[in-house]
């Protein structure tokens, strides 16, 4: 017999990011996707964001609540742009990440994703995605969205940006969610 489908509340501006979420969730967990805006709360740590996020909006809207917090960690540039990597995207876009990293030798980088789940009036989980890669010369490709033109996941000799079922390869976000997966089938209460 099917376990019955739960719903969990996600919210986003991130159309991209709810399509990677309902790849991985669905059927067995439905997404609400919830398009508000949010103070996006400052630290080093994703988990720790999306945590805060997670809770904070739980309580406000009186529903379950799942966020996710994401970043490129570049290792030369100090895990640079790490956390803010969606606000220095607008503002200085992939080219200027890599002017930044031009004649840098050591291009090592880890992508990050978190994950926080929580209920009104209670304590919030966190799931924690990581893959590490390199980033590009050039930007390449025009799959995915964010960094995906300038990430190149370890053993690959391809940006996220040039593989075109790139949502179905990215291993980061993949890893996070299906950590939350696992919780929520095995909680069977949402």
């Amino acid at each position: 017999m099917p376990k019955p489908t739960s719903t969990i509340n996600f919210v986003t501006s991130n159309i991209n990011k709810v399509k990677e979420f309902r790849q991985i969730l669905e059927p067995e967990i439905k997404i609400n996707h919830i398009k508000i805006s949010y103070p996006e709360l400052r630290s080093d740590n994703p988990q720790e964001i999306a945590k805060m996020s997670a809770e904070m909006l739980a309580n406000k809207l009186k529903k379950n609540i799942v966020v996710e917090d994401s970043g490129l960690f570049i290792k030369a540039l100090n895990d640079f742009p790490g956390t803010c990597s969606a606000y220095i995207h607008k503002r200085i876009g992939l080219k200027g990440i890599l002017k930044l990293m031009e004649n840098v030798k050591d291009r090592t980088c880890l992508y990050k994703s978190a994950v926080a789940y929580c209920e009104p009036s209670k304590k919030p989980v966190s799931f924690l995605g990581q893959e590490k890669g390199k980033v590009a010369e050039s930007v390449r490709g025009s799959y995915g969205f964010g960094h995906d033109p300038i990430f190149i996941p370890g053993g690959s000799n391809k940006a996220y940006g040039e593989m075109k079922n790139v949502e179905e390869i990215k291993k980061f976000r993949r890893r996070a969610v299906l950590k939350l997966r696992y919780y929520l089938l095995k909680k069977k209460s949402i």
